[in-house]
């Protein structure tokens, strides 16, 4: 007792030997604001839009509730995912080495196919190294966290992933947000805070999530030059899309990539396989092999993951043919969508494209009435958007027709007209 800190000692004169209990989770606020929201669903009669099982899928089709429907759900942009070259190379590299690493690279060691794939992403961006992470969010938030510190500044788009929120939260540095693309508000905010911190980074994504829009990567590369500080693209949905051969947001811009000090991206997505990576020059990546929390104590990306991610980097460069389609999917998609009045918002037209709806109770019920049609969409709420921005999010891809593009848009159009 008599080494018990002070703040417990108060406790024990205020409750005597009274057993503490702990609370049920249910008591939490988050659990408390997930039921409230599913009971108010149920009451108005909306489905569930999250967590739908997936029974099975092809390149454009998925199976849900044993009924084939058309994919926009997925973020497949090149439709390899079903590629045979894929699912041999992922079954060769689980003959050979197993299906797991089952501990950190570092003390486990690499296999061959780690120190291609990252040669691989560091040559298709253009830059001195990789660094292959489990996931894309802790890619983001290992990153993040590691660099930066209490004497650093964070200065964000306001619509980064939630990955990166993380990442500045756990670093200890302070943020400032600047409104979505506004370069004005970004450079006002470098102007009058950068001399108070010893580093800044500026954090933006490539081709952003719920928006579908794209930042000026050229006069973004321009201020942080001018301003001394370090340059972050999240380019998770440009990786394998943007650019003319897909090699994501520093060839469709026409931007030097090595221009740009931290790459961000995905392998789950265009690439068709799982986790994410950092790219940059050797001092970053070597710092992060060695310090960074979610690449040191977690293990390594399997086999299998590695060895398919690795075969998608060479197909697309194969075949660029895929990323051309994919362009020309998605302009139908939205030229379509235009000619049948549906808004678009701020989307550029390039492979993720939304359908604002408004009300969050208007978008759910959508979402539910054009899956029983046969076309499967994203459904988006706050806060993952604004307050009553709410939307249905499609996903394109190469492997589409353009019956399947009409077909989607005439039933969204449809169901959004009732």
């Amino acid at each position: 007792m008599l080494n018990l800190i002070p703040q417990t000692k108060n406790w024990l004169r205020a409750n005597g030997d009274r057993p503490v209990e702990a609370k049920p989770f249910s008591s939490l606020s988050s659990y408390k604001s997930i039921k409230h929201h599913q009971t108010l669903a149920k009451t108005l009669g909306i489905p569930n839009p999250f967590y739908r099982s997936t029974e099975g899928m092809t390149d454009k089709l998925t199976l849900i509730d044993g009924k084939p429907v058309l994919n926009f759900a997925w973020c497949d942009y090149l439709g390899l995912s079903q590629h045979p070259e894929m699912i041999a190379a992922a079954n060769e590299a689980t003959s050979t080495f197993g299906t797991t690493l089952s501990a950190s690279r570092m003390v486990s060691g690499d296999t061959p196919l780690h120190r291609e794939l990252e040669a691989e992403i560091a040559r298709t961006i253009g830059v001195e190294a990789a660094l292959a992470f489990v996931s894309g969010h802790a890619a983001n938030v290992s990153t993040i966290g590691t660099l930066m510190n209490s004497d650093d500044l964070i200065v964000h788009d306001e619509f980064v992933h939630n990955s990166a929120v993380v990442g500045m939260r756990l670093s200890g540095a302070e943020t400032r947000s600047f409104k979505h693309n506004r370069l004005d508000a970004l450079e006002n905010i470098l102007r009058s805070e950068r001399t108070k911190y010893r580093n800044v980074l500026v954090v933006i994504e490539g081709l952003y999530s719920t928006e579908g829009d794209l930042p000026d990567l050229a006069r973004i590369v321009e201020i942080k030059e001018r301003y001394g500080a370090w340059l972050m693209v999240d380019d998770a949905h440009g990786c394998g899309v943007l650019g003319a051969t897909g090699r994501g947001l520093a060839e469709h811009c026409g931007v030097d990539g090595a221009k740009v000090d931290i790459w961000m991206g995905t392998l789950s997505k265009a690439y068709a396989s799982c986790g994410g990576y950092i790219a940059g020059n050797t001092e970053l990546i070597d710092t992060l092999r060695y310090a960074a929390p979610g690449f040191v104590f977690s293990v390594g990306l399997p086999p299998s993951m590695t060895a398919a991610a690795l075969t998608a980097l060479r197909i697309i460069q194969r075949e660029p043919e895929r990323v051309q389609r994919l362009h020309h999917n998605s302009k139908l998609f939205f030229d379509g969508a235009h000619a049948r009045g549906l808004d678009t918002g701020r989307a550029a037209g390039i492979a993720m494209l939304p359908i604002m709806v408004g009300l969050t109770a208007r978008a759910a019920k959508m979402v539910a009435r054009v899956l029983e049609r046969g076309v499967n969409a994203s459904f988006i709420m706050y806060p993952g958007v604004p307050m009553n921005a709410a939307r249905l999010r499609f996903f394109l891809s190469s492997e589409l027709t353009e019956a399947d593009i009409n077909l989607a848009l005439d039933v969204t159009k449809e169901e959004l007209s009732r």
